[in-house]
């Protein structure tokens, strides 16, 4: 298993955020998580990649405990990309891309970072833009950079929060293409969803959490059967069969 999650607790001050989390997450799968805004789910790619402290519970990345993990040996193994990213210096965009080196880079980028750097700016499609200042980018665009910045880390997880949010049609299924591909090659993804229909469209495996807990779902049962959903989201939902799968209509 490429993310091993048991019994996992996590809240703020009185606030449970989290509660009793279990899943398993398949070695090189797209995994898509889904809910309603506020059940937790930032909250729980934010525990997987390390970055907050959790009560109780366990999480292991490819069988390692991530409390026993260095960080920089976190940083080769788990890429996390955050719904938001504020620029401070006008780094260009190059440079920007190079920082997800950081984990193998002891003083200055060599020319095995630069060449990574540059394959992870052509996969996005933003070579072009390599020599422009981050700070002058539109928000899509800035998007972008941090998407190519997080693949020039290598990483064996790839934990995305929203990697569509303020990009055009073009540049989303640039992305959902390019995230089938890294499956395809090993690279296990986990990412945020809003939109249902492409979470059916292009993911391997689907999590759907409610109130902080996950959702089970019945033997049998479809995860974009139209009893599922509207328990998830709370809201009436039509669900169209499409392709062996489902289109998802609000009532």
């Amino acid at each position: 298993m490429a993310i091993d999650v048991r019994g996992l607790n996590f809240g703020y001050q009185r606030h449970d955020v989290l509660r009793n989390v279990t899943f398993y997450a398949p070695a090189g799968k797209f995994i898509a998580l889904l809910g309603k805004n506020g059940s937790g789910k930032s909250t729980l790619l934010r525990l997987i990649a390390g970055m907050l402290p959790f009560r109780n519970g366990s999480i292991k990345i490819l069988g390692q405990d991530i409390t026993s993990l260095h960080r920089s040996q976190r940083a080769r193994l788990i890429g996390y990309l955050p719904q938001f990213h504020t620029p401070f210096f006008p780094f260009t965009v190059e440079e920007v891309v190079l920082t997800g080196r950081a984990a193998y880079v002891f003083s200055v980028p060599q020319r095995h970072d630069i060449e990574i750097a540059e394959r992870a700016m052509k996969e996005i499609g933003i070579e072009g833009m390599r020599n422009r200042p981050y700070t002058e980018l539109s928000g899509g665009e800035r998007h972008l950079v941090m998407i190519a910045r997080v693949l020039a880390q290598e990483p064996k997880i790839l934990l995305m929060d929203e990697p569509l949010s303020h990009l055009d049609l073009h540049n989303q299924m640039r992305v959902l293409n390019l995230i089938r591909k890294l499956t395809k090659s090993g690279l296990t993804v986990m990412a945020v969803l809003h939109d249902p229909n492409i979470a059916f469209a292009y993911a391997d495996e689907f999590l759907f959490l409610k109130n902080g807990s996950i959702r089970t779902i019945d033997a049998g049962v479809n995860p974009w059967d139209q009893s599922v959903l509207a328990d998830v989201y709370d809201t009436p939902i039509e669900t169209i069969p499409y392709k062996g799968r489902a289109l998802v209509m609000p009532v």
